[in-house]
Order: structure tokens, then C-alpha cells, then sequence
């Protein structure tokens, strides 16, 4: 329950929208600044390397660790802070309580692969501000930090949704190549389409025409989207904690 006295569960379903950070007397618009906290690293680049094409969205920087991503909050004093839930240590609902009580101007958007409703509620409890999952689309995921106040709860509207994917009918997922999956494996790593060239001894326009492929057959249409619902079907494994 909440200090209200309500069902935090209840609050944040309700508050699927929220009102955005308010326009400057002076009628331009600031940019929404944005810190990642996740522990894998090539996931949290690819994240803020996409946040970064965003307009009026600039990334300031990852965070591997909870304890890091508590430091540069408290330093940079971002508008949102994306925060992975489940890290080594500290976990990143407590992360959250830290980033809030320190800067509490500061919105964090809970990202995780869990879609139990139960994991709405703790984010609510933890005071987050928006709870989007970790297999969602970017686009989905950008709509849902524009929206994001503290002291609200925005919840990603695919949360509650059954997820789908192009799959063949002899498999639990698509059907790859061999070929497909080293580059998709690549992908994984945080290289870019050029990098897959290099590594492959192939033509950039091979590379990307994979890539294409690769994003067709995943119902996807991001190397970051790629990369997570490739994981989420078990594709591919989680890279590497540093």
C-alpha cells in the first residue's frame, strides 16, 4: 500500500500517461537528458547510442553497476535515469530509492524482462516513474520516458500485452542461418553493421542486407530490438558482466 493508502499496482496501471516536463517561459524546449544503469555493457551502449538519435533526447552517459548509476545521478542530475532491475549486488529498486532520496527531481523508468504484475507494484512501491519491458520496441520505450513525472506511474502499454514473433512452425523461434546467427551474435556484442563486415571478411552491403533480414524474421526493427528479443528466445546468450 501506498502512504495514500491505495494499491500501487492499481495507481500504475491507471496512470498509463503522464504529463510531460513543462515548456520554458522563454518557448524552447529543453532536451530530456537521460542516464542508463545496466549491467551488461554492450546492451546499455546499444540503448544509449539509440537514445541518441532521439530529438530533444541526449544520453549523458552508462552505468554498470547500481552504485554507479547512484554516483552519476547524483552528479549529473539527469531528468530520467533508465534503471535495469535485476543487477549484481545491489539490486536496482534499491538503486531507485537512492537516486530518489538524492535528486529527487529525477525520474527512473524500471526496465526489466519481468512481466508479472507483481513487479509493477514494487516499482510503484520504490517510487519509479515509468515501468517498460525489457523486450518492448524502442519506439515504445521513447514514447513512455517523453511521458515520464516524478511521482507518477507510466507503465509501457505492451507490459500487459502477449508479445509475438515471426516464428517457423518446427521451432519455438525463427529460423536462422548459420550465417544469420554469427551475425546476430555480433550484434549482441555492440558492433555496428561495418564492425559485422570486418569481422566476417564481407561487404558492408552484405552486412546490412543480413541485418535487414535478421530484423524481419525477428518482428523487430533495431540492432537493440534485435538483440533482445534474439536473447528473450534464447538465440543468444546475455553478453558478459564486466
Amino acid at each position: 500500500m501506498d502512504r495514500d493508502g491505495g494499491d500501487p499496482l492499481l495507481t500504475a496501471r491507471r496512470s498509463t500517461v503522464g504529463p510531460s516536463k513543462p515548456p520554458r517561459l522563454d518557448g524552447a524546449v529543453d532536451d530530456v537528458t537521460v542516464l542508463v544503469v545496466d549491467d551488461h555493457r554492450s546492451f546499455g551502449d546499444l540503448l544509449a547510442a539509440a537514445l541518441s538519435t532521439v530529438p530533444a533526447m541526449r544520453c549523458l552517459g552508462t552505468a554498470t553497476t547500481a552504485a554507479e548509476g547512484v554516483d552519476l545521478a547524483a552528479r549529473l542530475r539527469p531528468d530520467v535515469v533508465v534503471m535495469d532491475i535485476e543487477m549484481p549486488g545491489q539490486d536496482g529498486l534499491t538503486a531507485t530509492r537512492r537516486i530518489l532520496a538524492a535528486t529527487p527531481g529525477t525520474a527512473v523508468a524500471v526496465m526489466t524482462a519481468h512481466r508479472d504484475p507483481q513487479w509493477v507494484s514494487r516499482a510503484a512501491q520504490a517510487g519509479a516513474s515509468g515501468f517498460i519491458p525489457k523486450d518492448g520496441s524502442l519506439t515504445e520505450m521513447i514514447g513512455v520516458l517523453r511521458s515520464l513525472t516524478p511521482g507518477q506511474m507510466v507503465v509501457a502499454p505492451s507490459t500487459f500485452a502477449r508479445t509475438t514473433v515471426v516464428t517457423d512452425a518446427r521451432h519455438d523461434g525463427p529460423r536462422l542461418t548459420e550465417r544469420e546467427l554469427e551475425v546476430l551474435r555480433l550484434l549482441g556484442t555492440g558492433l555496428t553493421a561495418a564492425g559485422i563486415g570486418r569481422v566476417l571478411g564481407i561487404s558492408l552491403n552484405t552486412s546490412r542486407g543480413y541485418i535487414k533480414t535478421l530484423h524481419s524474421k525477428l518482428g523487430v526493427t533495431t540492432q537493440l530490438e534485435a538483440v533482445v528479443r534474439a536473447q528473450h528466445l534464447g538465440l543468444i546468450g546475455a553478453p558478459s558482466r564486466p
